[in-house]
């Protein structure tokens, strides 16, 4: 049994000889994370830092230019918003349309078998209504007749 722990060691005894010896590759992963990720920080400080000070030197500019600004980025708002829903309804237009095409030549697009399976059920329900009503209206007509025979 001592000898079957020396031959495979353990997923602990492995991961402390990796912590106690680093190979090569490991240290220049290492160092290189250590670099970007100062690198990284130093430019967030660094555009955090430029956003708060033109914010203090632009803030008047900005509260005395507002009625200019919000009608104008309303106005180019509703603009993108409009263009961007138009290219939208287009792209979803040419969908439908080729999709429609392709299925009424009969080349099955994807979906076609549930719009087939949602067709015969409709078809069939509407073939049992009809053929219910047929036999409801026949049972409701001897009825009348019953009731005034005259009629």
């Amino acid at each position: 049994m001592a000898d079957h722990n020396q031959t495979s060691p353990t997923f602990l005894r492995k991961l402390q000889d990796n912590l106690h010896s680093p190979n090569s590759t490991q240290l220049a992963g290492l160092l290189t994370l250590l670099v970007t990720g100062s690198i990284f920080l130093l430019l967030t400080g660094l555009t955090v830092a430029a956003t708060v000070v033109s914010l203090i030197f632009f803030s008047p500019l900005i509260i005395v230019s507002s009625p200019i600004w919000v009608p104008a980025g309303t106005f180019l708002f509703l603009l993108a918003a409009g263009f961007l829903s138009m290219c939208g309804f287009g792209v979803v237009a040419v969908a439908a349309s080729s999709w429609f095409y392709r299925y009424f030549r009969g080349l099955h697009p994807p979906g076609s078998d549930r719009v087939d399976y949602a067709r015969n059920r409709l078809y069939d329900t509407a073939s049992h209504v009809k053929d219910y009503a047929r036999e409801y209206g026949g049972y409701l007509q001897s009825k009348v007749k019953d009731a005034a025979p005259g009629a």
